[in-house]
C-alpha cells in the first residue's frame, strides 16, 4: 500500500536521542522523500515502478518539510528504510545523522545490478560522484550516501537585461566589482541569495577560485592555521565586498518562508545575480517577471584574467538509517534509483540523476544549464568533513554560511567572523570522525 503523507507537523529534533533505539518491525519498504520543487508525483511513479520490478511494496511519505514528518517517530526508534534528504538544510537532519554515525554503509550497493537491468550501479553513476565527502563523509573508502539529483550551480541572472544594457558577464572579481558600481548607479543591486544555506554552492567555488582544490581540501578538512593564510585573506576580501553589493532586504527574507522573495529580485531586475541550482526555473515558473526576461547562468568569477571560473556541482543524497528494519530491500530501492526507468521518470520533472549520458537529449534552458562545463567552466565538488557532535560546537552552516547575513546587515565584521571561524576550525579538527 502506498500513501503520501502531507500533514505538516512541528518538532524540535533532538538527534543525539536517536542512537540506541531498536529498529521497527519489518513490513512494507518505507521511503521518506523531500517534496522539493520537483513535486511529489515523480516519487509516486518511481515507487510504483520499483514494486512492479521487484514485487516489494512501498509505503511512501513526502513533504516539503520532511524533517518535521519523520523526526518525532525517529526519536522513538521508528525509522524509514530509505530517506531522500540532502545535507546542508536548515534543520540539518542528514548532517546530524552523519555526525552521530547513524547512516548505513551502502558501498556494496555499487556492486549490485540495477533491478531490471544488467548494468551495475557503479557503471551507471557518473564519475566522481561517489568519491566526495558528500557521499563518503568519513574518508574511510566507504560510501554512505547515494548521490541523487544533481545540478550545476552558478550565478543566475536575467540574460535579457544584460543584452539590453550591453553588459558582459564578469569573468573576474575585479570585473564583478566594476559591474557592481555600474549597476548601483542605475539602481540595481549586484547580488542577492535565497538563504545562507545556498552558500554551500558559493563557498566551495570561491575557495577553489582563490587557492584551487588544494586550498579547498585544507579548509574543508579544518587544517591548522588555514585561516591565517593569504588565500584565506583573499577569500574574506571577496565575501566582504560581495556583502557590500548585496541588496539590503536580502537577510530579512533569507529564510525557509520568504526565500522566494529574494529569488524574485532576479525576475524583477532588482538584483543582478543570485546563486542557485537549475531547480529555480521550475520553482519560479509561475512567478511574474519583467518583459524580455531570459534565464542565464554563469560560473562564479575567477581571481585573475584568463580564467573561466568555477561552477559547483550540487547534488542531493539518499541514505539508509542504520536503524532501518528492511535494509536489504532498502539497498535494492537505492540501486533502482539509477535505472533507466527511474531516470526517465525523474527527468520528466527536471530532476536529473548523475547517470552517464542522462542529459544528452535535453533542450531549452536545461540544455544551457547542464552544458556549463562544456563551455569552459571548471567543476567544483565536495563538502566539509564530518565531525563528532559535541556541546558548544556549531554546524558548518552556522560557522561558515549564516554569518553572511550579519555581514550584509552590519551586525558583524569580517574580522569578527574570521575569529569565530578560526576557533570553530580548531574544534572541528579536534572532533573529526575517524
Amino acid at each position: 500500500m502506498k500513501r503520501i503523507i502531507a500533514l505538516a507537523l512541528t518538532c524540535i529534533l533532538c538527534m543525539s536521542a536517536f542512537s540506541g533505539f531498536a529498529a521497527a518491525s519489518e513490513g512494507p519498504l518505507r521511503v521518506a522523500a523531500l517534496e522539493s520543487g520537483y513535486g511529489p508525483e515523480m516519487w509516486v511513479e518511481v515507487t510504483e515502478a520499483f514494486t512492479a520490478a521487484t514485487g516489494i511494496e512501498v509505503e511512501l511519505t513526502t513533504d516539503k518539510f520532511i524533517e518535521d514528518i519523520i523526526g518525532p517517530a525517529m526519536q522513538g526508534g521508528d525509522f524509514p528504510d530509505v530517506i531522500h534528504l540532502a545535507t546542508g538544510r536548515e534543520k540539518a537532519l542528514t548532517d546530524q545523522f552523519i555526525k552521530d554515525n547513524l547512516i548505513l554503509d551502502i558501498t556494496d550497493v555499487l556492486d549490485r545490478a540495477v533491478p531490471g537491468e544488467g548494468a551495475l550501479v557503479s557503471e551507471k553513476i557518473a564519475g566522481g560522484f561517489t568519491e566526495t565527502a558528500l557521499t563518503n563523509p568519513y574518508d574511510d573508502g566507504k560510501t554512505y550516501l547515494a548521490p541523487m539529483f544533481y545540478s550545476p550551480c552558478g550565478l543566475f541572472y536575467n540574460a535579457g537585461l544584460f543584452e539590453e544594457k550591453g553588459w558582459t558577464i564578469p569573468a573576474t572579481w575585479d570585473e564583478m566589482w566594476a559591474l557592481g558600481e555600474t549597476a548601483k548607479a542605475e539602481g540595481y543591486a549586484l547580488f542577492t541569495y535565497p538563504t545562507t544555506g545556498y552558500f554551500d554552492t558559493v563557498i566551495p567555488t570561491i575557495l577553489y577560485s582563490v587557492g584551487g582544490p588544494e586550498f579547498f581540501d585544507k579548509v574543508t578538512n579544518y587544517e591548522e592555521g588555514v585561516w591565517d593564510t593569504p588565500e584565506a585573506a583573499k577569500y574574506m576580501e571577496i565575501l566582504t565586498k560581495l556583502a557590500s553589493y548585496t541588496h539590503a532586504s536580502t537577510p530579512a527574507q533569507a529564510n525557509d518562508t520568504d526565500f522566494t522573495m529574494n529569488q524574485q529580485m532576479i525576475l524583477d531586475d532588482t538584483a543582478l545575480f543570485l546563486p542557485c541550482g537549475t531547480w529555480i526555473v521550475d520553482e519560479m515558473a509561475e512567478a511574474p517577471r519583467v518583459d524580455g526576461f531570459q534565464w542565464g547562468m554563469c560560473p562564479v568569477p575567477e581571481i585573475a584574467a584568463g580564467g573561466t571560473g568555477y561552477s559547483y556541482t550540487w547534488f542531493e543524497q539518499a541514505w539508509i538509517p542504520s536503524g532501518a528494519a528492511n535494509q536489504d530491500a532498502a539497498k535494492q530501492f537505492v540501486a533502482f534509483l539509477y535505472s533507466d526507468v527511474a531516470c526517465d521518470i525523474f527527468s520528466a520533472s527536471t530532476a536529473i540523476q548523475p547517470v552517464v549520458g542522462v542529459a544528452e537529449n535535453m533542450t531549452g534552458d536545461n540544455k544551457m544549464f547542464f552544458s556549463i562545463y562544456d563551455t569552459g567552466a571548471k567543476a567544483a565538488m565536495g563538502g566539509f568533513a564530518a565531525y563528532e557532535s559535541t556541546a558548544g560546537l556549531a554546524s558548518v552552516r552556522e560557522v561558515f554560511m549564516d554569518p553572511f547575513n550579519a555581514l550584509v546587515s552590519g551586525q558583524t565584521t569580517a574580522d569578527e567572523w574570521l575569529a569565530d571561524m578560526r576557533a570553530a576550525n580548531d574544534q572541528m579538527r579536534a572532533n573529526l570522525m575517524q
